[in-house]
Order: structure tokens, then C-alpha cells, then sequence
């Protein structure tokens, strides 16, 4: 899953040191070419960690879990992924690598194109809830993420915004979708949290002291109790703004 957050300027595919381990699993050679052929595959490891977390949350994803779900031994995985983290990266690559790019191809609109994109994002999110958190905490740019970022960077290319703008664009509608759908599933998760939050609200509104507050609340406007149609809403203010050149939104 592409990053929420800008990159800097290194270059994703840099060789590592000489003798020195890379840390991005991106650097290590999935194989060595020598021996017998592996029994597993990062891409199988990737797919059984990614039934565990969409059936139980990260938290239950373990190296151990992991390997008794491939019917492996959990030692002989760390031949394949050598650390936790690196899971976590190649977790967040596979579902980075289920965007349908046939019917996301630009079309010189950019709007109506991230608004396809975005949507492809947001569904790909409600499938692996666990995604959102994990971007944020542990962001990345494996081969899938950065076939994402090259397609947004040809989707954006008729605003006329440099790469490094377009680059900032890409984080900026990558990092709304993933809070929208960590609080779409927050809420769906605690009907009573919503309850009380409503009414703690109302009750702050109707105090006096917050009279923007009351203002914003009293106001006519579209219903909110549609969740996609406020994600559309939402999704249009943000693009708006991540296409703007600085200084004129």
C-alpha cells in the first residue's frame, strides 16, 4: 500500500552498502539461484499473513502463526522474511498489488481519475482493515506501491503541478483515505461510542460555548448518515486542494 507520507529524495532502488545487510526487504534477492528450489515464496508468506490480520487483526499476525498456516517451520521462514517488519512490508505490498489498473487508465481528467483511484483505495481498505494503521506507522514503497505511484503520477500529469507537487498530492489523498476508513471502521465497530459522542456533542452545542459549534450543527446540508456519499464529499474538497497550486486554494 502506497505511502501516506511524501518520500525524501534517495532513491527507493539504491544499492546498499557494500557488506552491509539492506534493511528494506526490497534489496534482498528473493533467491539465490543456488540449491533446491525454495518451498515458499515471499508472495505465499504475504497471502497467509493476510488471511490472519483480515480474520483476527495485525496483532494476531505472527511468524509463528504464519509458518503453521504454510505448514512450515517458523525458523525456516526467517530463510525467506527475516524480520517481523519486513512481513509487514510485504503484507502491505500485496494489497498494494490488488488495484485493477484496466479501468484506471488516465484519461485527461484528473479529477474524475483520482476519484477512481481513491475509490479503488478506499475498497481495497474496507477489505484489509488493518491496512490503514499499519500505512501510517509503517510506510513504504514496495514494487506494487510503486506502479501505484507511477499511475498517480500519470493520472496528475495534465494539472500542470511539478513532480514534487504531484509527489505531495499523492500523500496528502493517500493519507485522507486511509483516516477515513480508519474512522468508517472505528464507527461501525462502536455503535454505542457513536451514541455517546452525538450526544456529548449536542449537549456542547446547546451549552453556549462553543457557538460555531451550535452554528455549524443548526446549518442545513446534505445528510451525513451515507458514508459513501460523505467519502465523495470529502473526496472533492481534498482533491481540490491537492491540486491547487500553492498559494491559490
Amino acid at each position: 500500500m502506497p505511502s501516506s507520507k511524501p518520500p525524501n529524495s534517495s532513491s527507493p532502488t539504491a544499492a546498499p552498502t557494500p557488506g552491509e545487510s539492506p534493511e528494506l526487504i526490497w534489496l534482498r534477492p528473493e533467491r539465490t539461484g543456488r540449491g533446491p528450489r525454495p518451498a515458499h515464496s515471499r508472495t505465499s508468506i504475504a497471502a497467509a499473513a493476510i488471511v490472519i490480520a483480515d480474520a483476527e487483526g495485525l496483532d494476531a499476525v505472527s511468524m509463528r502463526r504464519v509458518a503453521a498456516a504454510l505448514g512450515a517451520g517458523t525458523m525456516s521462514l526467517y530463510n525467506y522474511v527475516p524480520k517481523k517488519e519486513h512481513l509487514l512490508d510485504l503484507m502491505l505490498d500485496a494489497v498494494a498489488g490488488e488495484y485493477d489498473y484496466s479501468g484506471l487508465a488516465p484519461t485527461g481528467d484528473c479529477r474524475a481519475d483520482l476519484r477512481r483511484l481513491a475509490h479503488e483505495q478506499l475498497a481495497a481498505l474496507r477489505r484489509h482493515p488493518w491496512v490503514p494503521a499499519l500505512v501510517i506507522a509503517r510506510p513504504g514503497l514496495g514494487p506494487n506501491a510503486l506502479r501505484y505511484t507511477e499511475h498517480f503520477l500519470a493520472v496528475t500529469e495534465p494539472s500542470g503541478l511539478d513532480g514534487t507537487a504531484r509527489m505531495e498530492a499523492l500523500a496528502l489523498l493517500n493519507g485522507f483515505v486511509c483516516q477515513y476508513a480508519q474512522y468508517e471502521r472505528t464507527a461501525a465497530a462502536g455503535p454505542k461510542w457513536q451514541a455517546d459522542l452525538a450526544g456529548y456533542l449536542g449537549r456542547a452545542a446547546a451549552s453556549g460555548e462553543f457557538p460555531h459549534l451550535a452554528a455549524a450543527f443548526a446549518s442545513p446540508g446534505p445528510p451525513a448518515n451515507n458514508p459513501d456519499a460523505v467519502f465523495d464529499r470529502s473526496l472533492d474538497r481534498v482533491i481540490t486542494a491537492a491540486l491547487a497550486p500553492v498559494g491559490r486554494v
